[in-house]
């Protein structure tokens, strides 16, 4: 990283970071570019090891790419806010962020209530059930990371 005096390596600092966020993006292989697709999700850290969760349909072009190759890019930011200068170059923006790089793969149905329960706690501190039927005709990713990186300039 470039700029370390806006490097985040504390671990609770990045996912409090990460809590903070409504949007992941999830970047896949595809043939010529990137397929980079916004979703929303849900975190954890345990042990110091970071997982997300994201749910979609069962098709469709994110499923078909993960078919393909699991290793995905991510990225989230938040806290955003112009600091106007005098001039062009001294104008800034706050921010944090989150990179990062990992290996995605699709939950079995006995998994994915406690993953659905992640991603519901991202957004609200509500408990929640989810019928079988929802959990059967959806499909639930969970990102192992395996590289993370943060900044701020706060």
């Amino acid at each position: 990283m470039r700029r370390k005096d806006r490097e985040i390596t504390d671990k609770q600092q990045i996912f409090d970071i990460i809590k903070k966020c409504d949007v992941c993006r999830i970047a896949f292989f595809d043939e010529k570019f990137p397929y980079l697709v916004p979703v929303n999700f849900g975190a954890t850290l345990e042990n110091d090891v970071f997982t997300l969760y994201f749910h979609g349909a069962n098709a469709g072009k994110k499923m078909e790419l993960l078919e393909k190759n699991n290793a995905v890019a991510f990225e989230m930011d938040c806290k955003h806010a112009l600091v106007e200068g005098e001039k062009a170059c001294d104008y800034t923006m706050k921010y944090q962020s989150v990179c990062g790089t990992g290996y995605l793969q699709k939950l079995p149905d006995e998994q994915k209530a406690q993953a659905f329960a992640t991603i519901m706690k991202q957004y609200t501190d509500k408990d929640f059930t989810f019928p079988a039927e929802v959990l059967k005709a959806t499909a639930v990713l969970k990102l192992t990371v395996e590289q993370i990186t943060a900044k701020a300039n706060q």
